[in-house]
């Protein structure tokens, strides 16, 4: 059989799907927070979490999607 080889390396890998989990956290905080009743208004959709927290784990995550894509192997 012929020898395999890969684009990039196993670090790079890791780093990609920790960059995933980040970005997926980061949509998962963004959401909810809606009103049942469009007549109602929520305050909720201007939370900390909302405003702040996921987009800084959305660009986290692409930073370090970047990161693991243009770090070179041994």
């Amino acid at each position: 059989m012929e020898n395999q080889t890969f684009v990039f390396e196993k670090k790079n890998y890791m780093m990609l799907i920790g960059g995933i989990v980040l970005m997926v956290i980061g949509y998962i905080l963004m959401s909810g927070g809606g009103s049942d009743d469009p007549n109602v208004f929520n305050p909720e959709i201007f939370s900390f979490s909302r405003i702040i927290l996921a987009p800084i784990f959305i660009l986290a995550g692409l930073l370090i999607e970047v990161f693991a894509i243009m770090v070179k192997g041994k």
